[in-house]
């Protein structure tokens, strides 16, 4: 027990450390490069931080949310669901496999991860993260094994991590007035139906050979053309959540992780994520005129 607060606040250091990192200009944020950022000899206690280390990333993320949620929240925010694809050239990496991914635009070798977003009128960010482990790793236990995925972790299809990851936001209070996706989550009827039974207001696309049909007691359901100018406004911001990922990709090393295992990839991507949410709250004191704080540094606390 007594060494307990000494390991806690080497996991802090380390943490503060890494936001610091990849919030500073440094090119590729591995952990040799953010080690030397540090003023460290050896990458030990960043690769540690993602993967010996014990501290919870989910526990993080909760403060990432409620961080965001203080800072944007607003009862017409909004939040989005999307996947990003992270190309590998191994396969051992968890998750990894010939899939398709939208970044890339075609089938390639690659991670994909269900990513939410919250924007609101004050701006974006990240609140929630999934790795999509394809059937193939899910049904393999040595697989499995190797990158150490826990045995709650079963086959779930991209539609249904996002209905958990919408479920979740939702229960923790999120201000919210409506739910966006694109087609691929929307073309889901388990989607739809969990947000009507919450009685939440939803924008979601779907394919082009998709159906509805709106019957009322007298007869069909005509559509209000005020009503279809505010939807359309409401689905034009889904671009937030691609905003999100072009910024965390390009100046936070989002796309940047070298961890093979499932908590790495999730400590990884949580990590990047108390960064950006750092930088939407200067944004949003920016846009209420308030500033911040003379020698403000990166959100260490976040990591405790």
């Amino acid at each position: 027990m007594r060494h307990q607060p000494r390991r806690h606040d080497r996991v802090r250091g380390s943490a503060g450390a890494f936001i610091d990192g990849v919030l500073s200009g440094i090119a590729r944020k591995t952990g040799w490069q953010l080690a030397e950022q540090a003023g460290l000899g050896r990458p030990y206690l960043m690769q540690s931080l993602l993967g010996r280390s014990c501290w919870d990333a989910d526990a993080l993320r909760d403060l990432v949310r409620d961080e965001v949620i203080a800072r944007l929240g607003d009862r017409s925010g909004v939040l989005v669901v999307d996947e990003t694809g992270f190309l590998k050239k191994g396969r051992h990496s968890v998750g990894v496999a010939r899939q398709y991914s939208g970044t890339a635009g075609r089938v390639e070798n690659c991670q994909v991860g269900v990513f939410l977003g919250y924007a609101s009128r004050l701006g974006q960010a990240l609140i929630d993260r999934r790795l999509y482990l394809p059937e193939a790793w899910a049904s393999d236990d040595a697989r499995r094994s190797r990158v150490q995925i826990p045995a709650s972790v079963t086959f779930a299809t991209k539609p249904q991590i996002a209905c958990a990851l919408i479920g979740a936001a939702l229960d923790a209070g999120v201000p919210c007035g409506w739910v966006l996706a694109d087609a691929l989550y929307g073309s889901d009827s388990r989607l739809r139906r969990m947000l009507e039974a919450r009685r939440q207001q939803y924008v979601l696309a779907v394919r082009s050979n998709h159906h509805l049909r709106f019957l009322t007691e007298a007869g069909l359901l005509q559509t209000n053309p005020a009503e279809l100018a505010e939807l359309a406004g409401v689905a034009g911001l889904r671009w937030t959540i691609e905003e999100c990922f072009q910024r965390a990709k390009e100046e936070l090393g989002l796309d940047h992780c070298e961890a093979r295992s499932w908590h790495g990839w999730h400590r990884h991507m949580t990590l990047c994520m108390a960064a950006a949410a750092f930088l939407a709250r200067l944004a949003a004191q920016l846009r209420q005129g308030t500033g911040s704080k003379a020698n403000e540094r990166s959100p260490v606390a976040l990591a405790a």
